[in-house]
């Protein structure tokens, strides 16, 4: 029997505060030879020591990491879609499992774009002090970048594509839907400050953040999605309509030469 009343929400309450939890959870655990990296270059006292750090963990990000993030996504995905009731140990593990592939592929493809572009601001803020304003873009592309590897993300737990289709995909939809993809930095971005503002709220990204983020990012992708495939099936509805049309003149046309053709032979007769 479903409760109803001050209960009923509660109890929805704490459905969502353990779907969250149990995701993020399962989200670290299968990350931890990432997060074990990443944790004492935080604390590392040196720049070298944290460069090093960085570039370590960013090696391990790929194998580790990203296919945890693509199984939390799919959990995501599942919620936003409706089914907030599918059960997560089996439905994180089986898209650990399948998408395992692609998202190592797409990791490692991401590390590199991501490298490539800290090198380069660092070259502009350090170096290149006349033009330091171009560093400002860098961090404007590492935004769209980080959007973009969300998307990606996304896709690869709704389409059924090879790994350079996604990749291509996922930036073409952060360009072509800009305010879209501006809400979801700044509602992603939002839930990381709070996350890490205080040492009071630092219980957050244990327990919450990520699969917070990726539930937001899922919805904002897959509101893209929605409009894409109305748009499309707008689209097909025009054209079968204007083939019909086209069809019915096309028949008009030959039942006019037919009785043409008839009143000729009638005459000859």
């Amino acid at each position: 029997m479903e409760m109803r009343g001050l209960m009923g929400g509660l109890y929805k309450i704490s459905e969502w505060i353990m779907r969250l939890s149990v995701t993020n959870l399962l989200w670290i655990v299968c990350s931890i030879p990432y997060i074990f990296l990443l944790l004492p270059t935080l604390m590392s006292q040196t720049t070298d020591q944290f460069l090093s750090g960085i570039i370590l963990s960013s090696i391990i990000a790929p194998f580790t990491l990203f296919p945890a993030t693509s199984a939390m996504f799919a959990v995501a995905r599942k919620w936003v879609m409706g089914e907030v009731d599918a059960p997560l140990l089996r439905t994180f593990f089986r898209n650990y499992k399948e998408s395992y592939l692609q998202s190592m592929i797409g990791g490692i493809i991401y590390v590199l774009l991501f490298a490539i572009m800290i090198v380069d601001f660092q070259v502009y803020v350090k170096e290149l002090t006349t033009l330091k304003l171009v560093s400002y873009l860098f961090i404007a592309l590492m935004v769209l970048l980080a959007v973009s590897l969300f998307n990606f993300f996304s896709m690869v737990v709704h389409y059924h594509m090879k790994t350079f289709q996604l990749l291509k995909n996922s930036v073409l939809l952060t360009i072509g839907r800009p305010f879209r993809s501006m809400s979801t930095a700044i509602m992603c971005g939002l839930v990381i400050f709070i996350s890490v503002s205080s040492p009071k709220l630092m219980f957050l990204i244990p327990f919450f953040t990520g699969s917070i983020v990726a539930a937001i990012a899922f919805w904002n992708f897959y509101g893209i999605y929605t409009k894409l495939q109305m748009q499309a099936e707008k689209n097909a509805a025009a054209a079968a309509e204007a083939e019909e049309a086209a069809q019915l003149a096309n028949d008009d046309a030959v039942g006019i030469e037919k009785l043409e053709a008839d009143k000729e032979s009638n005459i000859r007769k």
